[in-house]
């Protein structure tokens, strides 16, 4: 269904979308980059509004989350659009489907208050607004939000990084965790691969950090394109930057969408990147889409405790060793959100 887009305002007989950086200025008749978003009668309007093209139930490592309420499920939703064109887009089908497909919009009508119902009925903690990019859909997910926040569940984006501060600013209280890609540290990288700009989304991380949205990084690393040695220590030293207990995960590549010419990521570059992210500083390193135990389990950055441990293909296999969120060896507190109090 179509709904009011309200995070929007009119200037000269069009409209200006203010939810990310895109800020798209729409004519009558013209949608944003995200093919959701579109001006009809001076009104921007969201075409997606509870309408949701997948949804499921994940392990919060999935997302990937892991020192976010660890161990527990996370009910997931998506619609179809994107205001990114990643050229190694996983979830292709649904981000890049409005934009090939004349504006057509698809899903199953599932409103703010049926969604809060689902995840209560299915007893997971918190909502994630994934598969595609959630702020393009920013008005629906801030009315589940609110309702789920009554509910004593939390909410988590996972993101791409281009929420305007406007958008962060409405999200509090009710957002209570991000998980973005760090795509690159080059703007070329962005602009030609991505269809965006690296500077808005190194903004975001550190606004919504400030703001007391707990902040974890994903990096997928892509042949050729940036896994260099400079690149991930530039990346490194900008999380730390920030803070060394921002959690990052280093992600392997494997083929999709129109890079399925590129081969996946070898395991030597993986594990090169993790150790320079150790060497910059940084607390919370993790290797994503490959099964290494020991590079996807949390130690204590003061004694070097197993304090989490993660086994599986995505981390799903979690045993909890906190003690009161602390290192049960040497007392140090671990960061990250680990009781939904």
């Amino acid at each position: 269904m179509e709904s009011v887009a309200w995070m929007s305002e009119k200037s000269n007989g069009k409209v200006l979308c203010k939810a990310c950086h895109q800020r798209c200025l729409l004519k009558e008749g013209e949608y944003g980059k995200c093919g959701v978003r579109v001006n009809k009668g001076g009104e921007l309007l969201l075409t997606v509004y509870a309408k949701v093209a997948s949804y499921n139930i994940d392990p919060v490592e999935k997302k990937p989350l892991y020192h976010f309420l660890p161990g527990t499920y996370t009910f997931s939703i998506g619609t179809v659009g994107c205001n990114f064109s990643c050229l190694f887009c996983q979830n292709w089908e649904i981000s890049q489907y409005p934009q090939t497909h004349n504006y057509k919009t698809f899903g199953e009508d599932l409103s703010p208050e049926e969604i809060v119902r689902m995840a209560k009925m299915y007893k997971t903690p918190s909502i994630s607004y994934t598969y595609n990019e959630p702020v393009i859909f920013f008005e629906f997910a801030f009315d589940i939000m609110k309702m789920a926040y009554s509910e004593g569940i939390k909410n988590i984006f996972v993101t791409s990084g281009y929420e305007t501060e406007e958008v962060i600013d409405a999200s509090l209280p009710y957002l209570s965790a991000m998980n973005v890609d760090l795509k690159s540290f080059s703007d070329k990288f962005y602009r030609e691969v991505c269809g965006a700009r690296l500077k808005p989304v190194l903004k975001t991380i550190e606004y919504a950090y400030k703001k007391g949205i707990w902040m974890e990084i994903t990096t997928l690393l892509i042949p050729g394109l940036n896994d260099s040695p400079e690149e991930i220590r530039d990346i490194a030293k900008f999380i730390k930057s920030i803070s060394e207990n921002i959690p990052w995960h280093i992600s392997r590549f494997f083929p999709a969408y129109r890079m399925t010419h590129i081969p996946p990521t070898p395991i030597d570059k993986l594990i090169r990147a993790y150790e320079i992210g150790k060497e910059e500083g940084l607390s919370y390193v993790y290797i994503g889409n490959y099964p290494l135990e020991d590079l996807e389990s949390t130690f204590c950055p003061s004694c070097g405790y197993k304090v989490i441990e993660r086994s599986g293909y995505l981390g799903e296999r979690v045993k909890m060793h906190l003690k009161d969120g602390k290192c049960p060896s040497c007392g140090k507190v671990i960061d990250g959100v680990f009781s939904l109090s």
